[in-house]
């Protein structure tokens, strides 16, 4: 059993939040005396944990931590799909206000909201009896995730209907839209700064996966960072950094597995157990009065390969799987024991030509890495020790929503923006190459007179990569069109970032580019045959970014509608 922070929520106890938050009428006349309702409920500090622990549960949901997440992956430049899957509608822009993804992450980013309000609210009332701090506690943790659901609702919708008390009325239904800023200075910043000043630094062992202060910190420094205040973001994660907590990872691998997690990398992560209810498919979430949740993510299924259980729903992009393949390994940095590959490109995909096992068998042993099909994702799957992934759509893998290497490429985008320091941007850039094994930038720097390559540029398609000084432009363009990718792919920030930093269009329009040299050079590139290095691209070019790139529009695209329902059951939103 995982140490972790107890997210086993009691389900009846989780649904009765859900449902007793509203002044409606009894569908009985007869009040049963052994019902837990809000006058029996909110008497004693375990209760107060109790719901806190509802409030920790709506992070499982598919569409927050989980499966789900794949639609908006596949908006991006790095995921591509096929035209078989219900993410193909993200990948071509043509999704809509009634397509169910839009509609269940808002009604999941609420329920959490809904949850935090009333353990917020009924601490403000209660007459219970805490330990010292523990109410300033549960407040803060209640405080942080009421922030980071707002985060994602104002970060993915372009904002949000603010609640920030539970409804008691019809009327409270009726709340207007509030624009991305209005949500992040009325709600998020207060909240963040609430938590960062009552939470710890770190927790005991037995409470471990508790939001801390270094959690709070680094996504009060990711609002700021989207709110081009940069040099707050700035102060705030170099105070992470300086903070003694965190620290990378030997391995990169340990970030995507439950072999260590919560591990010295992690400072905001999602606790899933794939042996905790078994039986309950892991798309179960934990909303439905006559359902428990699974506990389980089905990201794992979403990503594997067809030919081990899973569907390959989303697969890396032509340009994700050129960037790891021409991520040089450094020979002097023994962390690769030898491998031509880098460590994060064995730990993120799997090409044909990888360097690892997959799912215990030889890579291509049992077909695939045709019809396009260049590489798949091998980061939050059970490729490294499972054989096939669970039929019931079942991992335990933990999702990391913050961790350190995060942290150090945005303090890095950070510095480069508000105070132009290469230098120290190169300084944390490089402490994430090095970890992956490959040539850092220094290095690059040292042997080419001071200049990197653009590494974002396909050799493949163009023959070179044109080498740059290092100047704040071009080290914040290696970040954007490197560095994150590569580090972070498949961890749900690349959309936000494409749209925050308004570059979606330019990087459609060069992948579309390259596309089409693939499609009009086909005999080169060996597409009838086993195709050539580096992508060994078989029986025809996968089409990702031809119809994404027309479509495009900012502002219908950035962010995703409100949903019909919500215009539908909403009369503030009409008005």
């Amino acid at each position: 059993m995982k140490n972790k922070i107890n997210l086993y929520i009691l389900i009846p106890l989780a649904s009765l939040f859900l449902l007793v938050g509203c002044d409606e009428e009894s569908f009985l006349d007869q009040e049963n005396p052994n019902t837990i309702t809000t006058d029996t409920f909110w008497n004693t500090s375990n209760q107060f944990q109790t719901a806190l622990t509802t409030v920790y549960g709506a992070l499982q949901f598919q569409s927050v931590s989980g499966g789900g997440l794949i639609y908006e992956m596949a908006m991006a430049d790095i995921g591509g799909t096929e035209s078989w899957y219900r993410p193909f509608a993200f990948r071509n822009l043509t999704f809509n206000d009634g397509f169910y993804y839009v509609t269940d992450k808002w009604n999941e980013l609420y329920i959490g909201i809904f949850r935090a309000n009333q353990v917020i609210q009924n601490l403000q009332t209660t007459e219970a009896s805490f330990e010292t701090g523990e109410r300033e506690s549960i407040e803060a943790q209640a405080r942080f995730l009421r922030a980071f659901y707002y985060f994602q609702l104002a970060h993915t919708y372009g904002g949000a209907v603010i609640r920030n008390n539970v409804p008691e009325t019809r009327e409270d239904f009726d709340v207007p839209f509030s624009s991305k800023d209005e949500v992040t200075n009325s709600m998020i910043i207060p909240d963040l700064e609430y938590a960062v000043s009552k939470l710890p630094l770190r927790w005991s062992s037995e409470n471990i996966g508790r939001i801390t202060q270094g959690a709070a910190k680094s996504l009060l420094g990711k609002v700021y960072l989207y709110d081009e205040d940069f040099a707050k973001a700035a102060t705030l994660f170099k105070e992470v950094i300086d903070s003694g907590v965190y620290d990378l990872t030997p391995d990169i691998m340990d970030n995507f597995t439950e072999q260590n997690e919560f591990n010295e990398e992690s400072i905001f992560e999602v606790a899933y157990n794939s042996d905790v209810n078994p039986g309950a498919n892991g798309n179960i979430v934990d909303d439905n009065v006559n359902e428990s949740g699974a506990e389980a993510t089905s990201l794992a299924t979403a990503f594997g390969q067809l030919n081990f259980g899973a569907y390959n729903t989303l697969l890396p992009s032509y340009y994700l799987h050129e960037l790891y393949a021409n991520d040089e390994v450094d020979p002097t940095n023994n962390i690769n024991n030898g491998n031509q590959q880098s460590k994060r490109l064995s730990a993120s995909i799997a090409p044909i030509n990888g360097e690892t096992d997959y799912y215990q068998l030889p890579i291509g042993e049992r077909g695939g890495w045709a019809f396009g099909q260049s590489a798949y994702i091998k980061k939050h799957t059970n490729w490294y020790h499972w054989k096939q992934e669970d039929a019931n759509s079942r991992s335990g893998i933990n999702f990391r929503h913050i961790r350190l290497a995060d942290v150090y490429l945005m303090y890095a985008e950070a510095v480069l923006e508000s105070a132009n320091n290469s230098a120290e941007a190169i300084k944390y850039i490089d402490m994430v190459r090095a970890r992956a094994g490959v040539k850092t930038l220094t290095q690059y720097m040292n042997d080419n007179g001071g200049m990197f390559p653009q590494l974002h540029i396909s050799k493949q398609v163009h023959g070179t990569q044109p080498l740059v000084p290092a100047t704040p432009d071009n080290v914040l363009t290696h970040i954007r069109k490197v560095e994150r990718p590569l580090e972070l792919a498949f961890e749900g920030h690349r959309w936000k970032d494409l749209v925050r930093w308004g570059i979606v269009k330019e990087v459609f329009d060069d992948l579309r580019a390259d596309e089409v040299w693939r499609e009009n050079n086909k005999d080169i590139l060996e597409i009838s045959g086993n195709g050539v290095a580096p992508l060994f691209i078989k029986e025809r070019v996968r089409p990702d970014f031809n119809l994404s790139s027309v479509n495009y529009q900012s502002a219908t695209h950035d962010y995703l509608p409100i949903p019909v329902t919500e215009q539908q059951t909403n009369g503030a939103l009409n008005n």
